[in-house]
């Protein structure tokens, strides 16, 4: 495989697009394109078709995604077109091309019912439109056998768009009191700290083969609820707000969310000698650069 100079990331006004284009900075010997819907939008497979006829690319990082949860429950054909066969035709894309793809994918895949943090190799069972067409996309790359990597996420927060951390600060000013469930468990993912891991997987890739499909698992290290989260925004912000801990039942949503969804990153680990942070100093981090 030849040398990575050229990397298409898609998804640029995302929060993990964003994360990466501050990185970048740093990573001078790479060549880096990063596209939105303006460039190229991935609900439309002739404007993806046109958009590679004319530009080809050693590395894709795919951080583009319908991800607006219960959004997605009437949007099924918007989220099934980006989480899926946008997806599908990057992978057809970079196996024509020879090129490698990184892909986002996420926890709910699951179904929450584990006791014990997902492998990569554990059963699957979306219980959502936006798990299940995040799902077809992971099988799409799967089918296709491009050379890729597809990396396992959860509860992605960071200095950009919209998010838990956001909201929460936003509230908790806002509001003397909050309810937030305490009965689904997961860990939080900062967004500078995947960027981070995915440019120290395409240095690792520039030395070593990617032959076939990989699937991973990133978040930060530890455990929570959302009631742990709203508590531990407020303690480092010093937001006098009572956060009250209830039952997913209490807050019926559209889409089903996993109780459990903790995942396993000992393969991550191990394979690229990842330093993973604790999710804590992380949103000290994050909350450090919002304050």
């Amino acid at each position: 495989m030849p040398e990575i100079k050229t990397i298409l990331v898609t998804g640029q006004g995302g929060q993990l697009g964003q994360s990466l284009q501050v990185l970048v900075k740093q990573n001078p010997q790479y060549q880096f394109t990063f596209t939105g819907r303006k460039q190229l939008d991935l609900s439309c497979s002739e404007k993806i078709a046109a958009y590679f006829a004319q530009h080809k690319f050693d590395l894709i990082i795919n951080c583009a995604a319908y991800t607006a949860v219960d959004k997605a429950e009437e949007q099924q054909q918007l989220a099934d077109a980006i989480n899926h066969l946008a997806v599908k035709q990057l992978a057809e894309m970079a196996k024509k091309n020879n090129s490698i793809l990184i892909h986002i994918s996420t926890d709910y895949i699951f179904d929450g019912t584990n006791h014990k943090p997902y492998t990569e190799d554990n059963a699957i069972n979306p219980q959502n439109i936006y798990g299940s067409t995040k799902l077809k996309g992971e099988q799409a790359i799967q089918a296709i056998a491009c050379d890729a990597i597809i990396i396992r996420t959860s509860w992605v927060y960071s200095e950009y768009g919209h998010n838990f951390v956001k909201t929460m600060l936003k509230l908790g000013k806002e509001r003397p009191e909050l309810a937030v469930i305490f009965d689904q468990i997961g860990a939080p993912t900062y967004a500078t700290d995947l960027a981070s891991s995915i440019l120290a997987l395409v240095d690792t890739l520039n030395h070593s083969q990617q032959t076939g499909v990989s699937v991973y698992h990133y978040s930060n290290e530890g455990v929570c609820s959302w009631y742990d989260f709203a508590k531990a925004i407020f303690e480092y912000t010093n937001i006098a707000c009572n956060v009250l801990p209830i039952e997913t039942k209490d807050y019926p949503t559209p889409a089903k969310r996993p109780h459990y969804s903790v995942l396993n990153k000992a393969k991550i680990k191990q394979k690229y000698s990842l330093n993973i942070p604790y999710w804590k100093d992380s949103l000290q981090a994050c909350l450090d650069k919002l304050q």
